[in-house]
């Protein structure tokens, strides 16, 4: 079996459409390999399970190998972030910046996130074409974002561009050099912010950089660099992901017309169709954990600091936990789907990308009547990351 195992997140073919190099994991232990780095694959949906919610033994922090350090020191500086973090930093870090992402403040987004959705829906509708990815999936949530932040709409395109070069940065494996590019991107963004929060604790304001600035709870409180880095992985985390989901969601609803005419007929079922769509193609392929000390999984013995590749979509589509695992099916209850991750490091920010994601797929139904795929076999562009799956671009007709 082992001869029918291809993992290698840094092909384009291979993440162009990795789905079909997965189904060689399921029902067997994690698969241990060396491409770069000691690796060991996860796509059992319970072991993944298992790891995530055990943070103890399988760590965020890879403070021994530091497979991705030059990633990390070019963005955050090193700074604590709570994606990268255990226990106790983990804790204090996203009890301090959880309060902005209560339910009170998504909810408060939701005639904002109305608004803007139906004003890019009009200027496509104005040019007789939807390109969803240009159109809608981008811009929707870099605007939410950038007026959490409080970034001035002038500054929107720098803001995403900075954003797509940093991502870039997923092509690069382990041990070689960025580009220059990238570095300068992630210079200038970190530039941009430092003087954005510089000028917040001069002049506070009503958005969320501000209730950052002030986030503190009796002595503890964000320090300068672990302020800067919370919001540069926001932009990140807060707009590609998002992006990722409505692009794919759409092109699985394109490719699946029985599905896209139910949703049609059959509005109140799109926030469940949202969730099918996070189990299906999720925006996250996968997550990395570090073994801070030998452990066994499903049989397998891990040596200690292996990278484990905890691959989300893969265990999403686990047939022992799903049936019909690669059927598409809006109607599906996913429950337990682990497209937003699971344990101690669930996403914070899941409450707003659901509420954009419905949001967006019920207006663009609503106001394109006749949506669907403008080439149901067209060749697909993906964007140049394994870990943050999405489309470069995804025509739809609306005529």
């Amino acid at each position: 079996m082992d001869e029918q195992i291809y993992f290698n997140p840094w092909d384009p073919a291979f993440r162009d459409n990795p789905y079909p190099h997965y189904k060689p994991l399921y029902g067997r232990p994690p698969h241990l390999l060396n491409l770069f780095i000691p690796m060991a694959l996860v796509a059992n949906y319970a072991d993944a399970v298992e790891i995530l919610g055990d943070h103890r033994r399988f760590s965020s922090s890879d403070q021994a190998n530091r497979t991705f350090e030059e990633q990390d020191r070019t963005l955050f500086a090193g700074a604590a972030t709570m994606l990268f973090s255990d226990p106790p930093t983990h804790t204090r870090l996203r009890k301090l910046v959880s309060r902005a992402f209560t339910p009170k403040r998504i909810k408060d987004l939701e005639p904002r996130i109305r608004e803007i959705t139906a004003t890019l829906l009009d200027r496509a509708a104005s040019r007789g074409a939807f390109e969803v990815v240009a159109d809608l999936a981008t811009p929707l949530p870099v605007m939410v974002i950038a007026e959490m932040l409080g970034v001035p709409p002038g500054d929107y395109e720098q803001f995403k561009h900075w954003s797509d070069k940093i991502i870039e940065s997923d092509n690069v494996p382990p041990g070689m050099p960025l580009p220059d590019e990238i570095k300068q991107a992630a210079q200038e963004l970190r530039g941009y912010f430092a003087q954005a929060i510089e000028s917040r604790r001069r002049e506070p304001g009503a958005d969320l950089i501000s209730a950052l600035v002030a986030a503190h709870d009796e002595d503890d409180a964000l320090s300068a660099g672990e302020l800067l880095a919370f919001v540069l992985l926001l932009l990140l985390a807060g707009n590609e992901t998002t992006t990722n989901l409505i692009g794919n969601g759409m092109l699985a609803l394109g490719r699946n017309p029985d599905q896209l005419e139910l949703l049609r007929s059959r509005p109140d079922l799109t926030a469940q169709a949202v969730e099918e769509m996070l189990r299906y193609d999720g925006p996250v392929q996968s997550t990395v954990r570090y073994n801070v000390e030998p452990v066994e999984i499903s049989g397998a013995r891990i040596e200690p600091n292996t990278t484990i590749f905890v691959i989300l979509a893969a265990a999403n589509r686990d047939p022992a936990r799903y049936a019909n695992a690669d059927k598409f099916d809006i109607t599906r209850e996913p429950i337990g789907h682990l497209a937003f991750g699971d344990g101690i490091h669930f996403c914070l920010g899941a409450a707003l990308a659901r509420l954009e994601a419905t949001i967006a797929f019920g207006a663009a139904l609503e106001r394109f009547p006749r949506l669907r795929l403008a080439e149901r076999d067209a060749p697909l562009r993906y964007k140049g990351s394994y870990f943050l799956r999405g489309l470069s671009a995804l025509t739809l007709a609306i005529d």
